[in-house]
């Protein structure tokens, strides 16, 4: 009922007391009536298979005859939710699988053996606990995860529905020139925040899973929130030109962040360093790193050069298991 709210939704509900089959029934014919053409009969979930719930599904099926029957499976509960599924499917015969919770440590091993043991394909992943945190399956995309070498299609995706072009374009011409200042990386990070958690956006990309689970939760996301904080302490002349921050200005800076003047430092010197990076960066690479800028490396560009070739290759046939 509160997603339902939240979602702003229909939800049949009778409480705990009636049977499940007859709530079911007398939901699904309510959802008909009103003419709804799209019902889900949300079941009680299970760690252990016990008989009278099985007996409770399968009254449920035989009274609305769903069109799909879909199993949610918990990345983090591994063989168990095998098991789970094998009994599941054995009983009411299972259309399809939602992987959930593939964004934490548990790589989405246990994806595959689901897939083995019921025949039946994954069909969508939960990636997040908010409620549009959820993806169509791509196997290919999977067995990057579950190989530790990222997701980056799906991170190109994301950016590609979030990110302004425009400001990303702008971004990219400057940075071609060299020209980067505090004001850009306020943007930047507002665009980056778009896309979702640091650390998730980070586990997608090749390389760095090992990386993010070495770190503590939530470590990067408060990073960033101390670094917007001191710049956001800032002047917008300060940020436009950060050689005007002397020692008077970053202790005003420290005071107004709630932080140190080291930690101002700190920041400020890792920024410059920044800054002579991007002067020695060639144009291409620039441009590589923003996605494009002035135009000359437009959406469509960068679309057409991504491929399933990149996916990593693994010793079986992925592709059947979202089928």
């Amino acid at each position: 009922e509160v997603l339902g709210e939240q979602l702003q939704l229909p939800v049949h509900s009778e409480g705990i007391e009636p049977p499940p089959p007859e709530i079911a029934q007398r939901g699904v014919e309510k959802a008909r009536a009103n003419r709804h053409n799209v019902i889900i009969v949300d079941t009680a979930g299970r760690l252990n298979i016990d008989e009278q719930m099985m007996q409770e599904l399968e009254e449920v099926k035989a009274r609305i005859q769903p069109d799909e029957i879909l199993f949610v499976a918990d990345a983090m509960t591994g063989q168990v939710a095998v098991e789970v599924a094998q009994d599941f499917n054995a009983r009411v015969g299972l259309t399809g699988v939602i992987f959930t919770k593939v964004d934490g440590d548990a790589r989405g091993g246990a994806a595959l053996s689901i897939r083995e043991v019921t025949g039946v394909p994954i069909k969508f992943l939960g990636v997040g606990e908010k409620l549009d945190a959820i993806e169509i399956f791509h196997p290919d995309r999977l067995a990057g995860r579950i190989l530790g070498m990222g997701d980056i299609l799906t991170l190109i995706e994301k950016a590609e529905a979030a990110i302004d072009q425009d400001e990303a374009e702008a971004l990219g011409a400057r940075l071609e020139k060299g020209e980067f200042d505090f004001e850009d990386f306020l943007r930047a990070s507002h665009q980056m925040k778009r896309l979702g958690p640091i650390s998730k956006l980070m586990g997608m990309m090749p390389g760095m899973g090992d990386l993010m689970r070495q770190l503590e939760p939530g470590q990067m996301e408060t990073q960033m929130k101390i670094t917007e904080a001191i710049v956001s302490s800032m002047t917008r002349k300060e940020r436009r030109n950060p050689k005007l921050l002397n020692g008077s200005r970053k202790k005003r800076i420290a005071a107004g962040s709630g932080r140190t003047v080291q930690e101002v430092n700190q920041l400020v010197q890792n920024f410059r360093e920044m800054q002579k990076m991007i002067k020695q960066m060639p144009a291409f690479l620039q441009e590589g790193m923003m996605g494009g800028g002035g135009g000359r490396g437009g959406r469509r560009g960068r679309r057409g050069r991504r491929g399933r070739g990149d996916a990593p290759e693994l010793p079986f046939d992925i592709s059947q298991f979202g089928r």
